[in-house]
């Protein structure tokens, strides 16, 4: 896609001309998520971890108010976009957090710039978003106009904002504990509004925030609970995200932006060596917590409050307990595994950044398809409807092909038996094929076997008892799977 682009970009008109580079720019740069949901979900926090440093506030300010976006760059900077285009720059204040003071007026600015040097930010770009379910009907359409904006471009925005505003190509979208019924809707808002590809169950992950909130109904360890409320969430949004991933932000955060200090866990000591029903009493409440007397000082508690709520000073607690000569860095290791965040960090590996390329091709694909259908002279529309057409003619253009019909797939818009909705699925999601076959550890020449008896297996359901939607879905299953038996026999 890229070559195409820098192929037939000279030979357009200058305005087409400029459309066509900023795609290609877009497709050298780290996958954009989206990080969407409630005011109040948590979602500043979850930025903060997943960028490994608590710079967006948390705290609901102006800045919580705005689309923030977060990507690499060899310095720390923030730069407000006004909608002209303009931009304001800004330090990080004495905190090392975004200020909550912009200097510019709300309703002039288009959304903030933050660049990074944390190396969490080299292969994902990470867009925080107001609530789109606020109070405040301008700030939520603030979120979607960024979300779900369609055109590739916009003339009236600078090169770098119309990168940033040209929509996400994948979203996390966070909840705690209940699903309603609007946060469906924004889900399927986003899954249909957005480029191909790049708003389906697919590429859409739940992320089930504030879990140590069920910890007071499950004795005192939220899991047990969590895990199978995760799952049944997972099956009540299984046609607009790909899975459900439970987590506790706060521990997250954290942890991953390395704020406990010394001092911090030797307050944890102090703690766990209280008589058994002191300590039970102190951990009873946030209000006893604070105010009980105790050896620990009151700011020393608040201050873990902060960092780590109830739940994870217990935690702490129990593991100090058990272990009592535990060392700090230990301690953080285990409170990062008891946060959950691993998983999420597993599952975006897994779900969007093998198959980013995929992902990006897929939206320039769609781009260049708008942009033709747009164009005002007829050269330029032949020019690129030919370059499109020799694309979908390639090979590689196979695995598009099964994003796509997972997509249809998994969103319902073509039905299939449960057992091949999933086989066609994993067949999408990976490269993997022990995984896709599901045969761990099979050898070469069983994995070769299983890939061919499936291709053989959809063939047959292409050609005898499915519908033709069924079949169209059957026929391109049918050749990833040869291709998946050619490749493992290959290596």
């Amino acid at each position: 896609m890229a070559d195409l682009c820098a192929e037939v970009g000279h030979r357009l008109s200058p305005a087409t001309k400029t459309q066509i580079f900023d795609v290609r720019r877009r497709l050298g740069e780290p996958l954009r998520v989206a990080i969407a949901g409630r005011l109040k979900a948590g979602k500043s926090t979850l930025v903060n971890a997943l960028i490994g440093r608590r710079v967006a506030p948390t705290e609901v300010g102006e800045c919580t108010r705005i689309v923030t976006q977060f990507r690499y760059g060899t310095s720390d900077r923030v730069d407000v976009v006004r909608r002209n285009g303009t931009r304001s720059s800004l330090p990080l204040d004495e905190s090392g957090m975004i200020p909550q003071r912009l200097g510019v007026p709300r309703s002039e600015v288009a959304y903030v710039d933050v660049t990074l040097t944390s190396d969490h930010l080299r292969d994902l770009t990470v867009v925080d978003t107001p609530g789109l379910s606020s109070a405040n009907t301008a700030v939520s359409a603030q979120a979607r106009r960024f979300l779900f904006t369609e055109a590739p471009i916009d003339d009236d925005l600078d090169d770098d904002s119309t990168g940033a505003l040209s929509g996400a190509e994948a979203i996390i979208y966070v909840f705690t504990q209940s699903v309603r019924e609007d946060d469906v809707q924004a889900l399927e808002s986003f899954r249909s509004i957005s480029a191909r590809l790049s708003s389906n169950p697919i590429n859409s992950i739940g992320l089930f925030n504030k879990v140590d909130k069920l910890a007071s109904v499950a004795g005192g360890d939220p899991w047990p609970v969590a895990i199978p409320l995760a799952d049944s969430q997972t099956t009540v949004l299984r046609r607009v995200v790909s899975g459900v991933v439970p987590v506790v932000g706060l521990l997250a955060e954290t942890t991953e932006a390395g704020r406990l200090t010394a001092a911090d866990c030797e307050a944890l000591r102090q703690l766990a060596g209280l008589p058994d029903v002191e300590r039970t009493i102190l951990l009873a409440s946030v209000d006893l917590f604070v105010n009980r007397e105790c050896p620990v000082g009151a700011d020393a508690r608040q201050r873990l409050l902060r960092l780590l709520d109830l739940y994870g000073i217990s935690f702490a607690i129990a593991q100090l307990i058990a272990r009592p000569n535990l060392a700090a860095g230990e301690l953080m290791r285990l409170l990062f595994q008891a946060s959950g965040f691993p998983r999420l960090r597993q599952t975006l590996d897994h779900a969007f950044r093998w198959r980013t390329d995929a992902i990006k091709a897929g939206w320039a694909l769609s781009g260049l398809e708008k942009i033709a259908s747009h164009a005002e002279r007829p050269y330029d529309r032949e020019l690129l409807r030919d370059a499109i057409e020799r694309v979908l003619q390639q090979p590689e253009y196979h695995r598009l092909r099964l994003l796509e019909v997972a997509q249809l797939v998994t969103t319902g818009a073509v039905g299939l038996p449960d057992r091949m909705e999933g086989e066609l699925t994993r067949l999408a999601l990976s490269n993997d094929a022990a995984w896709i076959l599901s045969l761990p550890s099979a050898p070469r020449d069983q994995l070769v076997r299983a890939a061919l008896e499936a291709a053989t297996r959809w063939r047959a359901y292409a050609v005898a008892g499915a519908s033709p939607a069924q079949s169209r879905v059957a026929l391109v299953a049918h050749r990833g799977f040869f291709l998946l038996s050619q490749r493992v026999r290959a290596n």
